[in-house]
Order: structure tokens, then C-alpha cells, then sequence
């Protein structure tokens, strides 16, 4: 199962975006909503979420692990059960302390791992709708779905999202082979005092780990 996890973490939830030329449909309540969502994360000097991440296939969640997201800029370091994943703004490492493997890559333009890169990859690469208002673990929300404009594996996205506080509540990502993956996020806070080294992959603390660079 933990092979599992780590796959949709570091695959299914890995979009490659493409430059799309359809043309988009994207709902002006919608647009709004997840601008300012977005405007407020960018007026942070970091951010931290807890959430649970849960997997699953034919819709339904059959696993569901606790996770930690830091990010400031477009830095981040994210990690659930014994894999991590940190973007220094240059590369990304997957580290997995199970297999004692870390995989080093340029990110290849599309959206990478994030409770929040929906906010920016929908401005190209889905069809957006608002669906109304949801009650999501107690949090009155609005609720958005993403369709993809052309085929990336994805059946849609949902994203339910506070528009008082403008943040991120919950997101279900569903593929078109019926997997499943749920972000919930359990517990957010803004501008922390970090280690200058959050984001820095050091070599010397992997001295027994296979690393491979793509």
C-alpha cells in the first residue's frame, strides 16, 4: 500500500500541463473566487498546511495518510508517510526514506504536487464551473469543478474552497482509470519563522541512499 501512495503522490498528482488551444469556458463567480484565494497565499511570506491525503480507485478512498506542506515563493517541501518531495525553485527531490532512494528533476513545466496548484494551472488548462455551495467538514463552501480542456488523465477536479477566509478547504482529483485522490486540509498557518534550509537539499544527509538525476 505504501507503494501505492507513493506512486499517486509522485505520478497521478504530478500533472503535466500542456499548452491547450481549445478554447476555455471558465464561470466569472468561479474566476473570482480562486483569484483571491489565490492573491492571498501570494501575499504570505510562507505558508503550512496539515491535511490528510487519501487514494483510492473507482472513486472511492480506501487509504487515507496524515501530510505536512510548506511553501514560500514557489518553493516547497511536502511530506506523506516516508516520502518526501522539496522544490528548491530549481529542482525537485523525491526522497524515500523506505526504499532509501532520491530521484532528482527539472520539473517539466507542468503543475507540480500542491494542496493549492489548481489555483493557478485552471487559468489554461481546464473548463471551470461553480456548482454551488457544500457543507465540507463543517466549513461552508463553494464549490468549484475543473474539467480538463484535453486529455491529461483526469476526469475533473473539484476544489472546495472558503471564500470568507480565502483558503483552500478541500480537493478531489478524479482520473479518467477511476483512481481517486482527496486533499483535506486540517490546519493552515501563514507566516512562520522557517529554517533558512527548508528548501535545501543537502547531499550529506543522503550518503547511503541510491540518487539518481534525470
Amino acid at each position: 500500500m505504501k507503494n501505492i501512495i507513493s506512486k499517486a503522490i509522485l505520478g497521478s498528482l504530478v500533472i503535466g500541463a500542456v499548452g491547450f488551444a481549445n478554447a476555455q469556458k471558465i464561470d466569472a463567480k468561479a474566476k473570482k473566487i480562486l483569484d483571491d484565494i489565490t492573491a492571498n497565499y501570494n501575499s504570505k511570506n510562507n505558508t503550512y498546511f496539515k491535511f490528510s491525503f487519501g487514494s483510492g480507485i473507482k472513486g472511492q478512498v480506501t487509504k487515507t495518510e496524515p501530510g505536512i506542506y510548506y511553501a514560500a515563493g514557489d518553493k516547497y517541501k511536502l511530506k506523506i508517510m516516508d516520502t518526501e518531495q522539496v522544490f528548491d525553485g530549481n529542482k525537485i527531490y523525491n526522497i524515500n526514506a523506505e526504499d532509501m532512494e532520491v530521484t532528482i528533476a527539472k520539473p517539466n513545466g507542468g503543475s507540480m504536487f500542491s494542496p493549492i496548484n489548481y489555483l493557478t494551472s485552471y487559468r489554461k488548462d481546464y473548463n471551470v464551473t461553480y456548482n454551488g455551495k457544500k457543507t465540507v467538514n463543517g466549513v461552508n463552501t463553494d464549490f468549484i469543478k475543473l474539467t480538463p480542456v484535453k486529455a491529461n488523465g483526469l476526469k475533473y477536479v473539484y476544489l472546495f474552497v472558503d471564500s470568507a477566509k480565502k483558503q483552500m478547504v478541500k480537493l478531489e482529483q478524479h482520473g479518467t482509470n477511476q483512481d481517486v485522490a482527496v486533499i483535506a486540509i486540517k490546519e493552515y498557518k501563514e507566516n512562520q519563522d522557517l529554517d533558512p534550509n527548508m528548501f535545501v537539499f543537502d547531499k550529506n544527509k543522503y550518503k547511503n541512499y541510491i540518487i539518481t538525476e534525470l
